[in-house]
């Protein structure tokens, strides 16, 4: 991956993280890594593997292609709907995934019949 796209998905990562109201710690927790290595994903230094940037997906409720927007555009409309809440758990964090992954599962279905 080059350091521009690391740097896009890094920058979205932490927007949409932000939005949303999270720290690095709850989502590395939610990804079942280590806040240094999400710190890391997040400010380009190292490349997120596939795996979790889906999972991360999942949490902020976008499609993984979201993450990989450069204009910006695609996060923007993303912040709309973003999900803001204090002190929760890990268990909350993958209760409101599992939410976001039902109304985005909606939402395409709702595109792909309106073709």
């Amino acid at each position: 991956m080059a350091v521009e796209e690391k740097n896009v998905i890094g920058r979205n990562l932490k927007t949409l993280r932000d939005a949303n109201n999270f720290t690095q710690k709850q989502v590395a927790a939610f990804l079942g890594i280590r806040r240094s290595t999400y710190a890391n994903y997040e400010s380009g230094e190292r490349e997120a593997p596939v795996e979790v940037l889906e999972k991360a997906s999942e949490l902020m409720g976008c499609e993984l292609s979201v993450l990989m927007d450069g204009s910006g555009k695609a996060v923007n409309d993303m912040l709309i709907c973003a999900f803001r809440a204090d002190s929760l758990s890990e268990n909350d964090l993958a209760e409101v995934a599992s939410f976001k992954k039902i109304v985005l599962n909606y939402m395409k279905m709702k595109r792909l019949l309106s073709r």
